[in-house]
């Protein structure tokens, strides 16, 4: 663990002691400085907390501190004051320190109040940290691919991005619709306001309102508290709806009365609570035919495709798979501490060859399996799954029904990897029945 750095600016020796005693060398490294010149000399920016006494020969603690914030704006200071200056003491706290102590001080309150404040300077430094790299994840430079169909839907994106409007986002599993959403939030002027993101096929319907709108104390079993929904909590932000073709009527019926009176009514209340969100919601099928048959409000439907954004699936982007896969291989080899090499020009095309129906997930998924199961440091053809490499490239000899069989299974294998391995979404892509599909995987021992 690295020294935490304390600038000591005081003119008496027995504080220098005192400092020197109560805070270990081994965790904190003292500069002492005892008049302004040599406080303006030793100070840096590597500085944690700086202690300055108010009553400094020739000039004072105040004049010093406000010195030391022209070269050092971000500063953490204490200042030290004797009976009798503690007005001038809360006029440097107006000027930006942060405590001050009275003389004579107890040294642990010293000590802990120094720990609080490099503990918050620290936590700081990572917010600020964490959102340069959330801002760059989500950053439309980081949205790889330099084909045409997504360089126009980017265009589409960028010129949207900072507008109020409700945004439908649609395309196939697996294209990057919440990467895209997330996107656009981080490049819209609510970018420093709330992001939350709501799948509907995660959770039960039963809880969707409450999820959603919150609910009073009482309401139903289970409801031993008062408490605020997704809308409320995402005041002045942005909410993600993904899925959104499967939110029951009466979800959908208070959803478009947010879009249109800006309010909510959480569960048991009788109270409205005005909000402010932007909504973005995505699906993967086509919502204007759930229209057509009922299953989807019409009004709200017209209400979020104020401005829709397809994406591509993968099959129409196809010479962006070099550019996703070598991505994805850093990504594992950095996870997984290998330095495994781009695959050679015969397994790149194959992999062109594909058509991808689980798109970047399930390309995804392939770089992650190639990783794990490849030894040496280039990827072999037998780690890559079989209907990829081609139906023709299966196994020509053996027991018919062990081929099927083998066959089968590699097909169930690779329709749970696209879907994360939730066995309905894999029997609903592969057209079978749940109970067929869990059958198929007990009689081919698939296991996760």
């Amino acid at each position: 663990m690295s020294r935490k750095t304390i600038h000591l600016i005081d003119d008496e020796s027995i504080i220098h002691d005192i400092f020197n005693r109560i805070l270990d060398k081994s965790e904190y490294n003292i500069i002492i400085s005892e008049n302004k010149p040599q406080a303006l000399e030793n100070h840096s920016e590597d500085v944690d907390v700086a202690i300055i006494d108010l009553m400094i020969p020739g000039t004072s603690g105040l004049e010093i501190f406000a010195s030391l914030k022209e070269t050092d704006p971000s500063i953490n200071a204490i200042f030290l004051t004797a009976f009798g200056t503690i007005e001038t003491a809360i006029e440097a706290i107006q000027m930006g320190a942060i405590d001050y102590m009275q003389k004579p001080f107890n040294n642990m309150e010293v000590k802990h109040k120094i720990d609080r404040i490099i503990k918050e300077k620290n936590t700081k430094k990572e917010n600020v940290r964490l959102k340069k790299v959330l801002n760059k994840r989500f950053s439309f430079e980081n949205i790889i691919g330099n084909s045409k169909a997504l360089q126009k839907t980017l265009s589409l994106v960028e010129s949207v991005a900072n507008s109020s409007s409700t945004i439908l986002i649609t395309g196939e599993s697996g294209t990057g619709k919440e990467m895209i959403a997330k996107a656009i939030y981080q490049n819209s002027n609510r970018r420093n306001n709330p992001f939350f993101s709501f799948n509907s096929s995660n959770i039960p319907e039963t809880l969707f309102e409450s999820i959603l709108f919150g609910h009073k104390k009482g309401t139903f079993t289970g409801a031993i508290s008062d408490k605020k929904g997704i809308f409320e909590e995402a005041h002045t932000g942005t909410i993600f709806f993904d899925e959104i073709a499967n939110l029951n009527d009466e979800t959908q019926k208070k959803i478009l009365r947010v879009i249109q009176e800006k309010e909510i009514q959480p569960l048991g209340s009788n109270k409205v609570i005005k909000v402010d969100v932007r909504l973005i919601t995505a699906t993967n099928v086509d919502l204007l035919e759930k229209v057509e048959s009922g299953e989807f409000r019409k009004d709200l439907y017209y209400r979020l495709n104020i401005i829709n954004i397809e994406l591509p699936p993968l099959r129409e982007r196809k010479e962006d798979i070099p550019l996703l896969f070598e991505f994805f291989l850093n990504k594992y080899n950095q996870e997984n501490s290998k330095e495994i090499k781009y695959p050679d020009e015969k397994l790149v095309k194959y992999l062109m060859e594909y058509d991808w129906p689980g798109n970047i997930r399930e390309l995804e998924n392939i770089v992650q399996r190639c990783v794990l199961l490849t030894h040496k440091k280039t990827i072999s053809k037998s780690v890559i799954p079989p209907e990829i490499i081609n139906v023709k490239q299966f196994r020509k000899k053996g027991n018919f029904n062990d081929l099927v069989d083998n066959f089968k299974k590699e097909i169930i294998l690779s329709a749970l990897e696209r879907n994360d391995w939730v066995q309905k979404k894999a029997s609903e892509e592969l057209e079978l029945k749940a109970t067929t599909f869990s059958e198929l995987m007990k009689r081919l021992n698939i296991k996760k």
